[in-house]
């Protein structure tokens, strides 16, 4: 099974980024996905961080094995959008 490394990207830059150096053993790019949503809201749920001052401003770089950039998903994403009445 492949492993997916989900990078958290919170401010330009090589220092804004946090590497995942474990990774996750995943189905596929589709999983991944769903697996980032997934960890984004937990993150989110937790609250800030003395680093992170606005989760929805940080995003999930995710990886395969290669290092080869396979999705970006921004946490911003997990929040569905209200429609104006």
């Amino acid at each position: 099974m492949p492993c997916y490394f989900f990078n958290v990207r919170h401010r330009p830059g090589p220092a804004g980024l946090a590497e995942d150096h474990e990774g996750d053993e995943l189905m596929d790019v589709a999983a991944a996905r769903k697996h980032a949503f997934s960890e984004a809201k937990a993150v989110i749920a937790q609250g800030q961080l003395a680093t992170i001052r606005d989760w929805m401003d940080c995003s999930f770089e995710i990886t395969d094995e290669a290092g080869q950039h396979v999705l970006t998903v921004p946490f911003s994403d997990t929040v569905p959008e209200h429609e104006e009445d």
